[in-house]
């Protein structure tokens, strides 16, 4: 199950940084996870300071 960002998001850019698959975009005006090359790992949720990603 792919992860997902909430409105919680501010866009700090932490969890594109930590993403091995490349999986998130900067969007508008939130970042976005494409759930199509998302592997589930779990590392953007680690790294979001504001508890912003869940799994979707």
């Amino acid at each position: 199950m792919a992860y997902k960002i909430t409105e919680e998001c501010t866009a700090c850019g932490s969890c594109k940084d930590s993403c091995p698959a490349e999986a998130i975009k900067e969007g508008d005006p939130k970042y976005q996870i494409d759930a199509d090359l998302c592997i589930d790992c779990g590392a953007c949720a680690d790294t979001c300071p504001v508890g912003a990603i869940v799994q979707g």
